[in-house]
């Protein structure tokens, strides 16, 4: 599972093949939710109230990024990294 991006300890993955709609999986102190790349929203999982936040802030800014590797992960290409929040 590819880690795609990292910031104030949350970790954003993305898996190769993966069900639609297009999403993310960010994990942080154990806890992990899957992000809907589209709607920014919790598909399934948590997180506390301000990793949630800043997930779905960093979700936003990126989100033409997040569908191109979704597209990339479609087809098992290589996912690009993207610029974590700062």
């Amino acid at each position: 599972m590819p880690l795609i991006s990292e910031f104030f300890g949350i970790k954003i993955y993305m898996y190769w093949q993966e069900h639609n709609p297009p999403h993310f999986h960010a994990e942080y102190n154990g806890l992990r939710a899957e992000v809907d790349i589209n709607n920014a929203v919790i598909l399934k999982g948590a997180l506390p109230l301000k990793q949630l936040r800043l997930v779905l802030a960093w979700c936003e800014l990126h989100k033409d990024e997040l569908i191109y590797n979704w597209h990339l992960a479609e087809n098992h290409g290589k996912l690009l990294k993207i610029n974590p929040l700062q």
